[in-house]
């Protein structure tokens, strides 16, 4: 008979984490690197006693800054581990919003192979955390939610913080979690913990299901004991496999990208995930095939890459749109197509484009009526560069290079047949033209850039060029609403696979800060920047205080423009006449339209522990980002920008995006929206 170990739930379930691990690459990650906490009665003598208990204060890395000691155990090489497991370091957060948040900007640091949990009391606590949940399952992105629950024996009913549902007496404020999570269970018994908690991991580990998961963990059972088998707290290894490309599909996208004639790649968040990046470099040096990148898959290729034609969509650069509007063959990687993407199926317009989709979710691969490539990614790419080296197969003709820029779909290229065990490639007009538009686009981002005077504001874009003359592959540029996402879809030139980071899933105010102290815990080292305006930095400032005390020196670049950029930009664009966005006192009329408000963010950030350097001018902010780039504490640099009114500002849209305008309205500008809203509407197709 096996032996037992007496423990509660709430100690079971820390022993068990601590014992999970992935492996891919015959590399071994722990899969729950830390857990974060902010204690209430719903968990503190549960969960909260648990982690006290397993020896996660003082602990063999204590002497190592909690960022050193996160990355030294998250990632480790396969062999023998101590028999009770290493302890689960403890994170204490401010917002139970922002520590999922930490979590998920840790687990994409990590690339999926390793994640942190975050437990919460019961009420308020767990309802906070349904924003940061739905942005990590939008992301695919793994984070355990470990929420407090009322009482499962409800000895009484209803307890503080509960909030009755009349038609139910098993609803509890924790079901919010259940459309936000990939997997979610409520642990009534002490025995359920077992299936829950196997379920829980497979789900995190598995690169198809991954998201936000959460076990519901009843007050009463977290604390209440049971005999438990040692095979439970075994070390467990969930292996993350490489799923190749079924051999039909494969020989599919083959011809199909052998017959293109202006073919485009491109690369969603997949290709980070699935470290694919030199595969990608791989097929686009062997074709010639111009690349370009979602939000998630910007950094894919380095900007200097010759394929590299930058941001896709509407926040795209010219040179990647214009040739998706002339593709006839697009293949996505890794990329669930977004209507920022396709520009709300406005973009691909060339009659004949067919898509090939290679991700390793069916569930995506079969978007667009594309040929549907299930597969890792770095797997699927290596096998088609491969493919297209090799002889054709049989009843295909050897491969020809494709035709100029000005043949149309169909035709034969005039160009003779190449050599069978030769990758095709496509034609050199293509080539030039496309390479030729990347110039003209670098032209236009030098203007943007731009700041010769250092007595003037910065515009943002200036911000971004000077940030961007100062940093190498090793920073990570981190941000997700507002006005910046655009600019730096269109603008940054990432030098690195993972230093472009910008959430644009859920696109949620208040995650940079947070994210970019669990980036900083994964990447110990690396300067990373968390760039914010000021709205985002009201929504959510308090994992600065987190940051102070665990020494992660963030930079975090405050932008002050007064209100709602991004929005204020979209509602004149759609008739709203910036209604509501300005952060500015009320005029006699009742408009928020008069002096801007005495908010001082500097001091603000101050207050929270931040070493903060001003800045007013150009000459100041260069001087103020290397400053906060050398410091080894976090820092803060604050400035205020111009509007682009005077001087060059970020390029507008190169592609439309869909926001119904009201049909039918008295003031003139919505008059003037909904005319120009029906003539893009025509542009709009189906892809079937």
């Amino acid at each position: 008979m096996t032996g037992v170990r007496r423990l509660t739930v709430a100690q079971a379930l820390v022993a068990f984490l601590s014992r999970q691990y992935t492996e891919r690459d015959g590399r071994r990650h722990r899969l729950i690197a830390a857990a974060w906490g902010i204690f209430g009665h719903g968990n503190v003598a549960g969960l909260g006693q648990a982690l006290l208990e397993s020896g996660t204060g003082p602990h063999p890395a204590a002497s190592l800054s909690v960022s050193a000691s996160l990355s030294a155990s998250a990632s480790a090489p396969g062999g023998p581990r101590s028999p009770s497991g290493p302890p689960l370091p403890y994170l204490q957060g401010r917002n139970e919003q922002a520590m999922v948040h930490a979590a998920v900007g840790y687990a994409r640091q990590s690339r999926r192979l390793s994640a942190h949990a975050v437990t919460t009391s019961i009420g308020p606590g767990a309802t906070n955390l349904v924003t940061g949940a739905a942005l990590a399952t939008v992301n695919r992105l793994p984070v355990l939610l470990l929420p407090g629950d009322v009482f499962a024996t409800r000895p009484a009913d209803p307890v503080l913080q509960q909030l009755e549902a009349v038609h139910a007496g098993d609803t509890t404020v924790n079901d919010t979690l259940r459309p936000v999570s990939r997997y979610f269970d409520r642990v009534t018994r002490p025995e359920a913990l077992i299936p829950a908690a196997l379920q829980a991991m497979r789900t995190l580990a598995d690169p198809v299901e991954t998201g936000a998961v959460t076990l519901a963990l009843p007050q009463d059972v977290q604390t209440e004991a049971y005999d438990w088998p040692e095979e439970f707290f075994a070390e467990r290894i969930w292996r993350v496999a490489r799923s190749r490309p079924d051999l039909d599909a494969l020989a599919e996208a083959r011809r199909a990208l052998t017959a293109a004639r202006r073919p485009l790649i491109v690369a969603g968040g997949g290709v980070r995930h699935s470290e694919a990046e030199e595969a990608l470099r791989a097929l686009a040096d062997a074709t010639g095939v111009p690349v370009a990148s979602t939000q998630a898959g910007k950094g894919s290729l380095p900007h200097d890459h010759p394929a590299d034609v930058g941001g896709i969509g509407h926040t795209g650069t010219a040179t990647a749109d214009d040739l998706a509007r002339t593709a006839d063959l697009v293949i996505g990687v890794g990329t669930r197509w977004s209507d920022f993407t396709t520009a709300s199926s406005t973009l691909f317009q060339n009659p004949a484009v067919r898509f090939v989709n290679v991700n390793v979710a069916s569930f995506d691969a079969h978007k667009m009526a594309g040929l549907s490539v299930v597969a890792d990614a770095r797997a699927a790419l290596a096998e088609l560069t491969a493919a297209l080296a090799g002889p054709a197969p049989a009843g295909q003709p050897a491969p020809a290079p494709a035709g100029p820029t000005g043949t149309p779909a169909g035709q034969s290229a005039p160009a003779p047949a190449g050599p069978a065990d030769r990758v095709p490639r496509v034609h050199p007009a293509y080539e030039a033209e496309y390479r030729a538009a990347k110039d003209r686009w670098e032209r236009r981002v030098d203007a943007a850039y731009a700041a010769d005077d250092p007595a003037v504001v910065p515009t943002q874009p200036q911000v971004l060029g000077l940030l961007d003359s100062l940093v190498t592959g090793d920073d990570i540029v981190i941000n997700a609403a507002g006005s910046l996402p655009g600019d730096l879809h269109k603008l940054w030139r990432a030098r690195s696979a993972d230093q472009y980071h910008v959430e644009y899933g859920y696109s949620c105010m208040g995650y940079e800060i947070p994210a970019a102290v669990g980036v900083g815990m994964a990447a110990p080292g690396r300067p990373v920047w968390a760039l914010v305006g000021d709205g985002t930095y009201l929504m959510n400032p308090t994992e600065i205080v987190t940051a102070v005390q665990e020494n992660v020196p963030i930079k975090v670049v405050i932008l002050q423009n007064h209100g709602y950029a991004s929005i204020g930009g979209l509602s004149e664009s759609v008739g709203g006449e910036r209604f509501g966005t300005a952060y500015r006192h009320r005029a006699p009329d009742g408009s928020y339209t008069g002096d801007p408000l005495p908010v001082d963010l500097a001091a603000n950030a101050a207050s929270l522990g931040l070493r903060v350097i001003r800045a007013r001018t150009v000459g100041d902010l260069r001087e103020a980002l290397a400053e906060a780039r050398a410091s080894e504490v976090p820092t803060g640099v604050y400035i205020e920008t111009a509007t682009a009114d005077t001087v060059s500002g970020a390029p507008p849209a190169q592609a439309w995006w869909d926001v119904p305008v009201a049909a039918t309205a008295t003031r003139p500008a919505a008059v003037r929206a909904r005319e120009e809203y029906e003539r893009s509407l025509a542009a709009r197709r189906r892809h079937l």
